[in-house]
């Protein structure tokens, strides 16, 4: 082996690790950008909370009808609240309080790094007392997607919702990341995922084992329903059944058949997650004004 050949080597394997390291760096940028004016087809006002991440937390808030429950809106990664505008229009119509805001470090809140679903568990929490403080004697309901719900998931204490709407959550962070590089690079990239794993440490102060919601999923008694897709990539549908069957009960699933991991809301998302939030926050005597209406 000569020496040039040693240096070149050298040199690859250096540039390969830097490169990977620049991955990483990339991957837990903020995501923040305006998001300006609640849209005028909805009723509600700007709101601001501080969370225990340290980020101050953006939002808005949409009042509904007394008893009718109150929904909180958890986007995915690198998204921020305008992601969930069609299920905040739907649930403010059919007469839900609604809360949906901006993760730390996405849309206009504030923070240093994304840490998927670490320091958003705090903005969860902090979500959720929110709630609590000005929808009094509501029940509440979460939808978390992807990063959001494995911020519902990985909260703690645990949040104390009556039902739960779980999209595409990735059971272990390890997992997620393997699945990114397959899906980029092929089968044989997984062998780098301690290679990106790894940096959780020195950039974000968590590890992996910080980053497993299917380790908490047992532990809530919150009626859940998890929605995936049945081609989903990013987190397998067998994953997605792994993180079913670990979750105390009571609980429920839907696959969405051919759906790849996309936004799955659309007209029958409306008619199975309105009819299992009717089932578990609604008053009967709201159901039955509103059907009068």
């Amino acid at each position: 082996m000569t020496r040039k050949f040693i240096i070149r080597i050298s040199a690859f394997l250096i540039g390969f690790l830097i490169s990977i390291w620049l991955t990483g760096g990339i991957l837990c940028a903020p995501a923040n950008q305006a998001v300006g004016d609640l849209p005028s087809a909805l009723t509600g006002t700007a709101v601001q909370f501080p969370s225990a991440s340290g980020a101050m937390i953006h939002g808005w808030f949409m009042p509904g009808i007394k008893g009718a429950g109150v929904i909180i809106l958890m986007h995915g990664v690198r998204s921020d609240r305008r992601s969930m505008l069609n299920r905040a229009k739907f649930f403010s119509h059919s007469g839900y309080s609604v809360l949906l805001f901006d993760f730390q470090a996405h849309g206009e809140s504030t923070g240093k790094h994304i840490t998927f679903g670490y320091l958003e568990s705090m903005d969860a929490q902090a979500a959720f007392s929110f709630v609590l403080a000005n929808a009094p004697d509501e029940k509440i309901g979460v939808v978390g997607i992807s990063m959001g719900g494995a911020a519902t998931l990985l909260a703690s204490p645990l949040l104390n919702a009556d039902a739960m709407v779980l999209e595409m959550v990735y059971p272990t962070i390890t997992q997620a990341i393997a699945n990114r590089l397959s899906m980029r690079l092929g089968r044989w990239a997984e062998i780098l995922t301690p290679l990106l794993s790894w940096q959780l440490k020195p950039r974000l102060g968590i590890s992996a084992e910080d980053l497993c919601p299917i380790n908490k999923v047992g532990k809530i008694t919150t009626p859940k329903l998890f929605i995936f897709g049945e081609k989903d990539q990013h987190t397998a549908s067998e994953e997605s059944l792994k993180m079913f069957y670990a979750a105390a009960d009571p609980k429920e699933f839907w696959i969405v058949k051919g759906a790849k991991h996309v936004d799955l809301y659309g007209k029958e998302y409306e008619q199975r997650v309105s009819a299992f939030f009717q089932k578990h926050l609604r008053q009967k005597q709201v159901n039955n004004l509103l059907e009068i209406e």
